[in-house]
């Protein structure tokens, strides 16, 4: 049977939530994803600084205003980090565009064109890459875009079901709804604790999985931002699984049995009803959602603090 996180390959493609190369190492993954707050931590680990120091060099080099050059910084940063991840893994590097562009569709395209292009510049073809966008309606048009382009996009910071449907119906290759910081927001609000049963993250993306099974989507749901391996368990089977390092080590230590809870194969609800979505509907029902609406801001306003403390790190090297 074998321990738990061995279980849940057979029916998960697991994905590692980190940007340190030597736990990617550790754990094997498929697929490993990034943003700018693991950027920002593993840039300052002694190990990367021929990393940090090359992205540097590169994008100064390319000359422009001080503004430019750090945007070129950022983005050559991390291909680099992308380029040694994808080194230890079979699949895909999730990148992501810089969040403080994520009302701007043009800026979007033009960002994820130039991580595409860094990548190629090095060997690496767009195959391997997924570009990573809030799922913000500026951000869904965008992929969708790209998509067409045959640059394929992670839908991220993905709240509210709304943003499941607009991304699906954009053709996006993959969704990341995050569980955890849906409960965070639950708990916060109504005060309570929830099994892992009852977790509204976990609902939440058995929802989405359900919906696009029942219709026919191929844009892959992965589940992602965990608070404890109980939501994990909770949606074995699920297309993708993107796990932290300490809920790894967990499911690696358990040797229990695991029960698949999602397939492509389970039971639809009846009461499930595809829907259509445009820009008024799509604005009107996140406005409705104050969950998916104080999150998505939030992780927006999050990773932007966090890009600029990356910037300030740079500038010092």
């Amino acid at each position: 049977m074998g321990n738990k996180l061995s279980q849940l390959r057979q029916m998960t493609v697991v994905v590692a939530d980190t940007g340190d190369i030597n736990t990617i190492k550790q754990y094997s993954p498929e697929d490993a994803t990034t943003n700018p707050s693991l950027l920002f931590k593993a840039a300052q680990m002694p190990e990367y600084q021929n990393l940090v120091k090359e992205a540097i060099q590169w994008g100064k080099g390319q000359g422009g205003s001080a503004s430019l050059q750090l945007d070129n910084i950022l983005d050559k940063l991390a291909v680099n980090f992308g380029k040694e991840i994808l080194d230890l893994i079979p699949g895909r590097v999730s990148t992501e565009v810089d969040a403080r562009i994520s009302f701007n569709t043009e800026k979007t395209i033009t960002r994820a064109r130039q991580l595409i292009s860094l990548y190629e510049t090095e060997g690496i073809p767009k195959n391997r890459v997924l570009i990573k966008i809030a799922a913000t309606w500026e951000g869904i048009k965008a992929a969708e875009i790209l998509e067409k382009e045959g640059i394929n996009c992670n839908l991220t910071l993905l709240f509210g079901f709304c943003q499941a449907v607009a991304c699906a119906e954009a053709g996006a290759f993959l969704i990341s709804p995050f569980v955890g910081r849906i409960l965070d927001w639950y708990k916060n609000k109504e005060g309570i604790e929830y099994t892992a049963e009852t977790d509204p993250g976990v609902l939440s993306v058995k929802r989405i999985y359900q919906y696009y099974k029942k219709f026919g989507y191929k844009t892959i749901v992965m589940g992602a931002s965990f608070r404890n391996t109980g939501e994990i368990e909770q949606l074995a089977g699920c297309d993708r699984l993107t796990i932290g390092p300490n809920f790894l080590d967990d499911l690696q230590n358990d040797e229990s049995e695991l029960i698949q809870k999602l397939s492509v194969d389970m039971q639809l609800p009846d009461e499930l009803e595809k829907i259509s979505m445009d820009e008024k509907a799509f604005r009107w029902q996140l406005n409705e959602d104050a969950m998916a609406t104080e999150k998505l801001a939030e992780g927006i306003r999050n990773f932007s603090k966090d890009l600029i403390l990356l910037e300030k790190y740079v500038s010092q090297v």
